[in-house]
Order: C-alpha cells, then sequence, then structure tokens
C-alpha cells in the first residue's frame, strides 16, 4: 500500500476540479492506497502567502509531501495556466519535494483550448520542484463534469489513476503489503 497526497486546487467544494477528486480518491482507496486531501483553500491564508513554514498546518503540509509515494496535483484551468492555489502551495515546497515521488497531474476546463495547460504550464511547473516521475496527465471538460463524474469521461480518468497507481507500485523501496 502506497501513500498518496491528492492536492486540490479547487475553488469550492462543488467546483468540477473537487468533483473530479472524488472520483480519484475513490479509484485509489479501491486499490488499496492510503489516500490524504490537501485542499489548500483550507489552508490559512496569510501562513500560505507569507510561506510561513513555521506555521503547525503548513509543516503539516510539508510533512504530507514529504511522507507520499504519489502525488496528484490537480486544478482548474484559467486563461491556460492552473489556479492560483497550486502555485501558491507549490512556492512552499523545496526544489526537491517532488523528487523520488511519481506526480500525476490533472486538470480540468471550459474548452479543449486549456489542455496545453497540463504539459505547458502544471508539468514545468512541477518539474521545477523535482519531480522526474511524472504521469501523462489528464484533462476533463467542465461541461462533462456535474455532481459525479460522467460516464463517458470517467473511464480515461481511471487509466489514468490506474496508471498513475502501477507507476507508483513500482516505485523502488516502496514496501509491498504481503
Amino acid at each position: 500500500m502506497a501513500t498518496i497526497l491528492i492536492v486540490s486546487g479547487s475553488p469550492s467544494p462543488q467546483a468540477p476540479t473537487a468533483v473530479l477528486l472524488r472520483r480519484v480518491s475513490d479509484v485509489l482507496t479501491g486499490l488499496g492506497h492510503e489516500v490524504h486531501l490537501l485542499v489548500v483553500r483550507d489552508l490559512p491564508t496569510v501562513a500560505l502567502l507569507s510561506a510561513d513554514l513555521l506555521d503547525p498546518t503548513i509543516r503539516n503540509v510539508m510533512d504530507l509531501v514529504d511522507r507520499a509515494d504519489g502525488v496528484v496535483v490537480a486544478s482548474p484551468v484559467y486563461r491556460a495556466a492552473y489556479s492560483g492555489l497550486v502555485q501558491s502551495l507549490l512556492n512552499l515546497l523545496a526544489r526537491t519535494a517532488l523528487s523520488g515521488k511519481v506526480v500525476l497531474p490533472l486538470a480540468n476546463g471550459g474548452s479543449q483550448g486549456h489542455l496545453v495547460a497540463l504539459d505547458y504550464a502544471l508539468r514545468p511547473l512541477l518539474i521545477a520542484r523535482g519531480a522526474t516521475d511524472v504521469v501523462p496527465g489528464h484533462f476533463v471538460l467542465d461541461a462533462d463534469v456535474h455532481d459525479e463524474v460522467a460516464t463517458t469521461v470517467s473511464g480515461g480518468l481511471d487509466a489514468a489513476v490506474r496508471r498513475f497507481a502501477n507507476a507508483v507500485a513500482e516505485r523502488p523501496g516502496l514496501a509491498t503489503a504481503s
């Protein structure tokens, strides 16, 4: 069993990103992983924006990142870029914070034109934080997400999450349950 950290850049609990992450969490939990959800909007604003690494909540976040075998980073796409929430959190991390971890970037947006944000905006940001094992990301149109992920979308999303889970399971040094 691996420890997975899901980072949510969702602006609200009902937003498409949050809905997608409920599905991602269910799939990963169903595969036997220990899943922790980090909702960036719930972090103390002043501590987050001032990079107060002494704040107990921020210290806890750093510990979650350190302990994770895999990290899912999900963001809505606005004007072909990830959310400021994701940027604020990743700015806190050391340059090597994601080194040795498998990372899955996920995004959702209003048009297929936002798809480029995965490879041209989010992936470079993750690499700048030490990620060397970034699995292919997945993009979902907002129109396909309501109170749940549409059946036509869930197949592709679930496949991306399973690829990620397989990459985490193949990670050297991961203890496997007997």
